[in-house]
């Protein structure tokens, strides 16, 4: 049964994977305090102004970011030490997660979702 809350989604992985997401969970809801969390592609997802933000996903080796590709397009001399495909990265298990670099692409994202929002109006 797929998991239908981000908490039960983290549950379901040993304890130190879970402290990993739960520093990107915590760095999501302060940096967008206004996203809608939910399970989305069977990972947890975050959306402001009505249009997908951020999602992230745990893997044995490590945890996979998806801040659509624009995300990883501006941040993409930044993130050239991990592993990518288009719109992802990988973030090892065996090191510490960039907090700083994830912060400004989520701060990134929740501007472009808000300017894309305000041309609508």
């Amino acid at each position: 049964m797929k998991p239908q809350t981000v908490e039960a989604y983290m549950s379901a992985f040993p304890a130190q994977i879970q402290e990993r997401m739960l520093q990107l969970r915590t760095l999501i809801i302060e940096h967008a305090p206004d996203a809608a969390e939910s399970i989305s592609y069977g990972m947890p997802a975050y959306k402001t102004f009505g249009k997908p933000l951020i999602y992230f996903a745990a893997y044995a080796h490590h945890l996979g970011l998806y801040a659509t590709p624009s995300g990883h397009e501006q941040f993409k001399e930044a993130l050239s030490a991990y592993k990518q495909g288009k719109g992802s990265v990988q973030f090892p298990h065996h090191e510490p997660l960039p907090l700083e670099l994830i912060a400004d692409i989520i701060q990134f994202r929740v501007q472009e979702n808000q300017t894309k929002y305000n041309s609508r109006k």
